[in-house]
């Protein structure tokens, strides 16, 4: 097994590839303006540190989301580009739930990453491996009493303390841990994308589909000005 990994849906644009056994090259760069710039290289440096080539790659593991519209999408195009030319399967995986497996806590916590306008994708945790429900988009103070007492991880909570005053590495995913908990899941016999469909750490992958949330922000206007030949 040799699982490639990325994500875009954050600032972090991260690759890496796993054995089956553990991470064995990773390359993570923190820039939200060069998702499309920085992703390939970086694939390019992990295929380099493990000594192999893209064609010795098994499986794509792309994170999904939550995410801003244009980043997110660099990963999931990525990593379908590559799972069809290599004839492999590609695994998507919410990237909150890889920001949530880095962690290792075994107690009840918040994931919460920056959506901008003010407002953070998160998600309740009660471990590492167990999300419960479904991410969402809010601003911050609308869910204070919701996440009150709780832990929190990622940028989200760092950007806002007074939400978030217990808040906790890492900031951003890296494509390691999704690869390592794609790796659980395989193991586990989840072998099918999209799993049971309800989007739960332990049930299965999800389909490699952009998770939004919301619109983008990029929309086309409603009374532009159609102009037409003479």
């Amino acid at each position: 097994m040799l699982l490639l990994a990325v994500d875009t849906a954050t600032p972090a644009v991260t690759a890496a590839l796993h054995d089956g056994t553990s991470v064995v090259a990773e390359s993570s760069r923190v820039d939200a303006r060069r998702h499309g710039e920085l992703l390939l290289p970086a694939v390019d440096r992990v295929l380099a540190e493990a000594g192999v080539k893209l064609d010795s790659v098994t499986a794509v593991v792309a994170g999904v989301g939550p995410g801003p519209y244009t980043g997110l999408r660099v990963g999931l195009v990525t990593a379908a580009t590559f799972g069809s030319a290599l004839g492999v399967p590609v695994y998507g995986l919410c990237t909150l739930d890889g920001l949530a497996y880095a962690s290792g806590l075994d107690v009840p916590f918040v994931v919460a990453t920056d959506a901008r306008r003010k407002e953070v994708y998160w998600a309740r945790y009660a471990s590492a491996r167990e999300r419960v429900g479904e991410p969402a988009v809010d601003r911050p103070a609308d869910i204070a009493e919701r996440v009150a007492g709780l832990p929190a991880v990622g940028a989200g909570a760092v950007l806002y303390p007074e939400t978030f005053p217990d808040a906790r590495g890492p900031e951003h995913v890296a494509a390691g841990a999704l690869a390592s908990l794609a790796a659980a899941k395989l193991a586990a016999g989840e072998q099918e994308a999209g799993g049971s469909g309800d989007g739960l750490p332990g049930h299965g992958f999800l389909p490699p589909l952009p998770l939004y949330l919301r619109r983008p922000d990029a929309q086309v206007p409603k009374n532009y000005k159609v102009v037409t030949p003479k």
